[in-house]
């Protein structure tokens, strides 16, 4: 057999053909439906039972289990979904992982449609420069789809032909007949393979293609497939390594419900892999029968009808056709047990929620934080979702900013009064770290939202973001304001400077002013759209705040002309109220911002 290096390069060009085309197909339905994705999640995981149909959905939608796994980590991460509802979501995306390999089986075997690929790729070009978003969107979605089955028959031609050559396929041979031990080594085999190649759609193409070639038994393709079921949860478990704890409980409830549910299977093995059989052979043909068919034909002839060389001999042609036959049936049938076994393996655990609630609870403990130690809550600056679904996350970690914000603010509310020196000083630095908290946190939220930037996202989606940047910015620079307050506070005490009764009555009418707005803007970062009454409400406080500003800045100049008290004093008094307008002004520029998102969308 004459395999050379550029044979070799030209399989792993054309298993990275067929990943290709499945992202870019997965990318492309992920913008058509990513609004839709997260009604879907936000609705459909109230119980076990409709999480497991939100998570079949959307596997079966965008036709990556392992991308719904990892979606399901961070939303977990973000605090979208709990322990529970993830566990439901991850075993439908199981079932909706199945997906693939029908299509595979129905288009890839049955009919050439790499015929139709160059075509599919001709329409979807014209889409691709469309200046509509949607557009675009369908036009990756087509493309990827074309180039998904193009690579899927390159693999299948590119493979060593192994059958015209019986001392290579020997070796293989030599492993395949020691009943459960084959079975066992093929499984870690399936594993590793997925494990490397990180995606389970595409082992089981590569499966598919080996069994359908006669390469491997019927079984040892099944007990390979089983492997890939646990070799696709190793994706999820890596994107949890750097998020919080029930993201990796998530992730380990994966594993664990993968590796239970092969247990079970592979002591049952032959009676379920004999019943997928029987009911294969109702339809196109035993799936064992390839094999035999295969071992009565000499190398030469198996090369011959195996090569897409237009055929004379009729007996050639009706061995052909005779093989293509089993071949379907080889891929029926793994395709029935690959969706048989997910199905099964749902209906069984479904009923354990709990129980793996409990277990992953044990197995990953809660670690103490402190306080006032900073950490994301929701995202994960290492851990990204689908592009349009981060999108999600970032906007609630956005809402934990904004509380923070708030409490800053009232810890400034706190000082102005204190007279107590040691007191003053352990809030004032409480301030000062909240202060370096509110810029490390707006850097890891403005980098986290690049990245997602960085992706591939629809035009409302990297505009959503855009929005979110400036919110971002916005909030901050609230921070700064309230960090400039205390400052000033702080100076006032070291110069022994003193407000009058009325001064501070003016700063506690302007701060209740401020608190009403940054109370209102957090309330609206937590609501799903931002009306017309709620930006001309934040507009009202805000005019409230410039007017009340205003008001003191004319009586100041009176109080100053009559000496009411010293200028000195004076200074820090208007600095305070200066400050409040500033924070003011940027509370209604994240209101704003918010607005114009919902319009936008």
């Amino acid at each position: 057999m004459k395999y050379s290096f550029l044979d070799f390069l030209t399989l792993v060009g054309s298993l990275g053909m067929f990943l290709y085309g499945m992202k870019t197909m997965s990318e492309g339905l992920q913008k058509l439906a990513g609004d839709k994705l997260r009604n879907i999640l936000s609705v459909m995981t109230t119980n076990r039972f409709t999480g497991v149909l939100t998570g079949f959905l959307i596997t079966a939608l965008i036709q990556s289990s392992s991308a719904t796994t990892v979606m399901v980590v961070s939303f977990v991460n973000a605090g979208l979904l709990s322990l529970s509802q993830s566990i439901g979501v991850i075993m439908g995306a199981n079932v909706g992982t199945t997906v693939t390999a029908w299509i595979i089986s129905l288009f890839g075997f049955r009919m050439d449609i790499s015929l139709f690929a160059l075509p599919l790729i001709g329409v979807s070009i014209p889409l691709m420069f469309a200046r509509r978003s949607r557009y675009k969107s369908w036009g990756e979605f087509i493309m990827g789809f074309a180039l998904l089955f193009l690579g899927l028959e390159y693999l299948k031609s590119s493979v060593p032909d192994l059958q015209s050559n019986p001392q290579a396929l020997a070796f293989i041979r030599n492993y395949t007949s020691t009943g459960y031990a084959s079975l066992l080594l093929f499984l870690c085999i399936g594993t590793l393979l997925t494990i490397v190649v990180q995606s389970s759609s595409a082992t089981v193409a590569i499966t598919l293609v080996m069994c359908a070639r006669g390469w491997i038994p019927f079984e040892i393709a099944l007990a390979m497939i089983l492997g890939e079921n646990i070799g696709t949860t190793i994706t999820a478990n890596l994107a949890a390594l750097p998020a919080n704890t029930g993201a990796r409980r998530a992730a380990v409830a994966h594993l664990l419900f993968n590796v239970l549910g092969v247990c079970w299977c592979m002591a049952l093995f032959y009676p379920f892999a004999n019943m997928i059989s029987w009911i294969v052979s109702q339809g196109p043909g035993d799936p064992h029968e390839l094999e035999r068919f295969l071992n009565t034909l000499d190398p030469q002839t198996i090369s011959l009808i195996s090569s897409g060389d237009e055929l004379t001999d009729s007996h050639m042609i009706a061995l052909r056709e005779r093989m293509q036959t089993l071949q379907v049936s080889v891929s029926y049938g793994m395709s029935l047990f690959h969706t048989m076994f997910n199905v099964t393996n749902v209906c069984i655990m479904i009923w354990f929620t709990r129980f793996y609630v409990r277990i992953c609870s044990a197995l990953i403990k809660s670690p103490p934080q402190p306080e006032e130690e900073f950490q994301l809550k929701y995202i994960s600056s290492n851990l990204l979702s689908t592009s349009e679904l981060s999108i999600m996350q970032a906007k609630k970690e956005t809402a934990v900013f904004s509380k923070r914000t708030c409490r800053m603010f009232d810890m400034v509310k706190s000082i102005v009064h204190e007279r107590d020196d040691e007191k003053f000083l352990q809030i004032y630095n409480r301030i000062q770290k909240y202060e370096q908290i509110s810029d490390r946190m707006e850097v890891e939220i403005a980098s986290y939202l690049a990245r997602v930037l960085e992706g591939h996202l629809s035009a409302r989606g990297k505009n959503n973001v855009r929005i979110m940047l400036r919110v971002v910015s916005e909030i901050e620079s609230i921070g700064d304001s309230c960090c400039n307050m205390a400052r000033t506070v702080h100076r006032r005490n070291e110069a022994k400077a003193v407000f009058t009764e009325e001064q501070n009555h003016c700063i506690e009418h302007m701060f209740t002013r401020v608190d009403g707005a940054l109370a209102y803007m957090d309330e609206l970062l937590c609501k799903p759209d931002v009306t017309h009454d709620d930006l001309m409400h934040s507009y009202n406080l805000e005019a409230e705040i410039n007017s009340y500003r205003n008001l003191l800045k004319n009586r100041h100049i009176e109080s100053l002309n009559s000496t009411d008290y010293k200028y000195s004093d004076a200074v820090y008094y208007m600095d305070i109220i200066s400050e409040c307008e500033k924070a003011g002004d940027y509370i209604l520029n994240v209101v704003q911002a918010e607005a114009e998102a919902e319009k936008e969308f």
